[in-house]
């Protein structure tokens, strides 16, 4: 018989460390999710649906909404760079 040990894992400590798992709250989607409720990405937003809608109402465009998007997103990212580090363990 060897002298190594083989360490055993009960079913409870299975369970609270899944248990522990699931709490777990990504910091970056709580802070966009704070952020787009803000008046400067609330405009940039109502900006987007408003490209995606008369893009979208039409057969035949070029048009796309991808600066409309960047411009959101970065608004979003700023805001959420300013706190973000700070909420990470």
């Amino acid at each position: 018989m060897s002298d190594k040990v083989i360490p055993v894992v009960k079913a409870e400590e299975v369970e609270a460390a899944e248990a522990e798992e699931e709490e777990l709250v990504d910091p970056q989607q709580t802070l966009r999710e704070e952020c787009g409720q803000k008046q400067d990405a609330q405009n940039l937003w109502a900006k987007y649906q408003e490209c995606n809608d008369r893009v979208n109402s039409r057969t035949n465009t070029a048009e796309t909404c991808e600066e409309e998007l960047i411009d959101y997103i970065h608004v979003l990212d700023k805001c959420v760079n300013k706190d973000l580090f700070k909420r990470l363990k």
